[in-house]
């Protein structure tokens, strides 16, 4: 019987996983390949340059010129994920940064552990068939991800990395892997670095004995627990209590001199996310000459745009962006299609009406559920005081990496069956972000002059 759902799962996740790959391989008619800025640094990298000798074509214009060079903004992160793909184009594997392609697979890799995260919550088809679809079919990601530039891609990976860090954070706890994944999140989108201490703190309590998740959750009874300082005797290797406990004994605590407990495995979870802030500082020094400065400033003309005038982050930005992602809503045009996109901004709650569950009241965890609350409270400070909105996009682009705690809120707040206000909000989700999609990538319907 086990085998048997194990086999319908695989097909289900299968199934799911290639519908979300094609959606987002065909959504785009390009190659995506125009806006490769981490990726031509890539290339430079792997012959031992970390900026461009010769001035790249005009459409990139965030490329900043420095001391003879052409500099990315992107943090470094960014960069090492692209190192496979310049690998391969040195080997003539590929021609150009295939844009589309890559959306399609993080968009499918999100996908795969959407479902994944949901095999905890409930073993109801449907249900798990609208929580792996929701990030990546039923909200603003579809269409932005799928323009497949090379901010569109770092939030992909941001998306892509956080959900994978929960699922080894929560579900199957893995310490270096969760870090591993934390890394390439933040690696991507620097302010991802703010929520490490809520990571650190959900692998305490799912590793730390005393701490340990219900049996409900998946990780079950470890048979250890700890009150103080003082432990209970481990079970020994292959033991009925603990079968696996040979190769779990490094992630749980220590006593100490003094009888304080040290919880080994937050070194593993640290080790890559630390090697990779330092050797992003390095970078930024080697670059600019500050360890702190990624040169977004520097960027010819930016601070004479308006939006930056109190500087690149400022309080003052707050309004518009809180605007902007919460009100702002469509455009009315004389012709067929009549109501489009802005293209510069937009209510996520109008772009995917699915996020009303998110106010829904109760939970399977409360705290876990306030702690997602919490990280999306600090990434949307952190993004509400950035100059402006963002660029060319569907709704608010930036709003992405909210996913993944958003994911988590409803995976805590909902029943075990699909109820039918919600089967109506999903669907809606999907139809709206498939008709901008269609819109953005596809048609001339929204262009600046209806702005």
């Amino acid at each position: 019987m086990r085998a048997m759902t194990f086999s319908k799962n695989a097909y289900l996740a299968t199934a799911l996983i290639a519908l979300t790959f094609s959606a987002y391989y065909v959504a785009n008619p390009q190659s995506g390949g125009y806006y490769d800025y981490t990726f031509r640094i890539a290339v430079a990298m792997l012959d031992g340059k970390i900026g461009l000798d010769e001035q790249p074509p005009e459409w990139l214009n965030e490329m900043v010129p420095y001391n003879g060079k052409y500099y990315s903004v992107f943090p470094l992160g960014s960069v090492l994920v692209m190192l496979p793909l310049a690998v391969l184009q040195k080997l003539h594997l590929i021609n150009g940064f295939p844009g589309t392609f890559l959306a399609a697979l993080l968009a499918a890799i999100i996908t795969l552990f959407s479902f994944l995260l949901s095999a905890k919550y409930s073993e109801n088809i449907w249900r798990r068939i609208v929580l792996a679809l929701f990030p990546a079919l039923a909200t603003w990601m579809w269409a932005n991800l799928a323009f497949a530039g090379a901010w569109h891609i770092a939030l992909g990976f941001a998306v892509a990395g956080q959900l994978a860090a929960l699922y080894f954070t929560l579900i199957k706890p893995k310490p270096y892997l969760a870090g591993l994944c934390f890394a390439i999140a933040f690696g991507n989108r620097t302010e991802i670095i703010l929520l490490a201490p809520l990571f650190a703190y959900l692998l305490y309590k799912n590793l730390v004995p005393g701490y340990a998740t219900p049996p409900a959750r998946g990780l079950g009874d470890k048979s250890i627990l700890a009150t103080g300082s003082d432990f209970l005797p481990r079970p020994h290797a292959g033991s009925d209590a603990y079968p696996d406990a040979a190769t779990e004994n490094n992630s749980l605590p220590r006593p100490r001199a003094g009888g304080i407990a040290y919880p080994a495995f937050i070194d593993r979870f640290v080790a890559v996310p630390f090697s990779l802030g330092t050797a992003t500082l390095i970078y930024n020094y080697a670059r600019f000459g500050k360890p702190f400065d990624f040169g977004y400033a520097r960027i010819p003309g930016v601070l004479d745009e308006p939006w930056y005038e109190h500087g690149i982050f400022s309080i003052q930005a707050i309004p518009g962006n809180a605007y902007a992602m919460l009100i702002e809503s469509w455009n009315r045009i004389p012709d067929f299609p009549y109501l489009v996109p802005i293209g510069f901004g937009g209510s996520i709650l109008l772009s995917c009406p699915f996020l009303i569950l998110l106010f829904r009241r109760g939970a399977n965890d409360a705290q876990l559920k306030w702690l997602a609350a919490a990280a999306i409270a600090i990434l949307t400070l952190v993004l509400w005081l950035h100059g402006n909105p963002g660029g060319w996009q569907i709704s608010y682009r930036y709003a992405m990496e909210l996913l993944p705690w958003m994911f988590v809120i409803l995976l805590e707040s909902s029943p075990k069956k699909v109820t039918l206000p919600e089967a109506v909000l999903f669907l809606l989700s999907v139809a709206i972000n498939a008709y901008s999609t269609w819109l953005f990538l596809r048609t001339n319907y929204i262009d600046p002059f209806y702005q």
